[in-house]
C-alpha cells in the first residue's frame, strides 16, 4: 500500500498557467485552473500503475504563513492574480467532491502537511509518495520509502536521487536552501554561495553549525573559500534563520485526519461530483471517473 501525497498549491498555479484553453463557468467566473487540478487528479486516481488507494491534497489557504512573521522577505500573496485567487476557496471543494481528503492549511503550509503525513505514516505504508518537485521536499525523501514524484516529467526521487540533484544528503536540504537561496520561497541565501560551492561544503560538513570559520580548515576545496568562509562567519544567524524557513514543520495539524484510514480513497462520490460540475458547466469531467464510491 502506498501514501499519495499531492501539493495542491503547486497544482492549482501549474493548471493556470497551462497552455490549455480557458474555462468559464456559466456565472462567468474563471474556473481554468480548478478544472485542470480535477482532471489532473483522475488522472493521477485511475492510474495503474500509481495504484492509489490513499491519498490527500495540501493547500496554502491563505499563502502568507507563520514564516512571514519571521522574515519580511518570505513569500506572500504579492502578485497572485485575481482570478486564481479567487479559486483557492473552489479548489479545495472540487477535490471533496472528487472523494479525496483536503487539507487546507492556515498558519502552516502545504508543505507542511505533507512532512507530517510523510514522517507520521511512512512506517505504515510501503512506500510515501510525495507528488511535487519543489526542492524542499527533498527533505523528507528516506531511502525508498518516501520519495519524491514530478508527475510532469515522470521522474521518482529517492535518497540517492535527492543526492544526484541537489548534490547533498536529504538531511542537509534545509542547510543548501539556507547558502544558496530559493526564489520560490522568497529565501535570499548568503551573497556567493551558489548551488554547486553551497553543495560541496555541506558533503563535507553536513549542517551549518559543522562548517569551520576559516577557509583553512575546509577539508573541502571550493572555489572562492576564503571569501565564501568570510561571509559565513559574518552572516551565520541569517544562515540559521534561512534554514529555519526552509525546515519543513513535522507536527502541522491535518484537519479531518486522525489516522491512515481517514486518507483511504473510496471511489468518487457520484452525486455530489455531479453536481459540482453542472455547476461550473464541467460537462466533459462529469464522464471522467471510472470508479464511484460504493
Amino acid at each position: 500500500m502506498r501514501l499519495h501525497l499531492v501539493d495542491g498549491t503547486y497544482e492549482l498555479y501549474r493548471a493556470h498557467y497551462s497552455p490549455r484553453p480557458g474555462t468559464t463557468a456559466p456565472d462567468g467566473r474563471d474556473v481554468k485552473a480548478t478544472a485542470g487540478v480535477m482532471d489532473s487528479l483522475l488522472a493521477l486516481l485511475h492510474d495503474e500503475q500509481e495504484a492509489v488507494t490513499h491519498v490527500a491534497v495540501a493547500f496554502d489557504n491563505p499563502i502568507r504563513s507563520f514564516r512571514n512573521a519571521l522574515f519580511a522577505g518570505y513569500k506572500g500573496d504579492e502578485g497572485v492574480p485575481p482570478e486564481l485567487r479567487a479559486q483557492f476557496n473552489l479548489v479545495e471543494e472540487a477535490v471533496a467532491a472528487l472523494g479525496v481528503r483536503v487539507w487546507s492549511m492556515k498558519d502552516q503550509e502545504a508543505d507542511d502537511a505533507l512532512a507530517t503525513a510523510a514522517a507520521r505514516w511512512a512506517g505504515e505504508v510501503e512506500q510515501v509518495r510525495l507528488l511535487t518537485p519543489d526542492k524542499d521536499l527533498g527533505q523528507c525523501v528516506r531511502g525508498q520509502r518516501v520519495v519524491q514524484v514530478d508527475r510532469r516529467q515522470q521522474k521518482v526521487m529517492d535518497a540517492e536521487g535527492v543526492m544526484a540533484k541537489l548534490g547533498v544528503a536529504p538531511q542537509s536540504v534545509p542547510d543548501l536552501l539556507a547558502l544558496m537561496g530559493d526564489d520560490a520561497d522568497g529565501i535570499p541565501g548568503l551573497p556567493g554561495f551558489g548551488a554547486k560551492g553551497a553543495a560541496a561544503v555541506l558533503q563535507a560538513y553536513g549542517h551549518l553549525e559543522a562548517i569551520p570559520d576559516s577557509a583553512a580548515e575546509w577539508t573541502v576545496k571550493v572555489r572562492g573559500a576564503d571569501k565564501l568562509a568570510a561571509t559565513l562567519k559574518a552572516h551565520r544567524e541569517d544562515a540559521r534563520l534561512y534554514r529555519t524557513l526552509a525546515t519543513l514543520v513535522e507536527d502541522a495539524p491535518l484537519p479531518g485526519t486522525a489516522s491512515l484510514a481517514d486518507l483511504e480513497w473510496k471511489g468518487v462520490p457520484e452525486a455530489r461530483f455531479k453536481a459540482f460540475c453542472e455547476g461550473l458547466g464541467l460537462k466533459s469531467l462529469q464522464r471522467r471517473p471510472k470508479r464511484w464510491a460504493a
